[in-house]
């Protein structure tokens, strides 16, 4: 058993924001064991699975594809 993961399961994790999706998704990863979570569907903490990270990837492409839509209306109806 590797000693990160005995101080987590004695101590429990530490996890820090590693990946903010947007502003309600957010990815985890723990400073200690490197363990992966991530906010799902319901705002709860689920393990960062390969299907996760694909959900995610696609929910920051939209995400930052509409906040940079919204800035642009605003520049433009600011100009005119």
């Amino acid at each position: 058993m590797k000693p990160t993961k005995v101080y987590c399961d004695l101590f429990g994790h530490n996890y820090q924001i590693s990946k903010k999706v947007t502003n309600h998704v957010k990815e985890y990863t723990c400073k200690c064991c490197k363990k992966q979570l991530t906010t799902d569907s319901n705002g709860r903490l689920t393990e960062l699975t390969e299907e996760h990270q694909d959900i995610n990837s696609t929910l920051e492409r939209i995400y930052n594809y509409r906040t940079m839509r919204s800035k642009q209306k605003t520049i433009s109806s600011s100009i005119c």
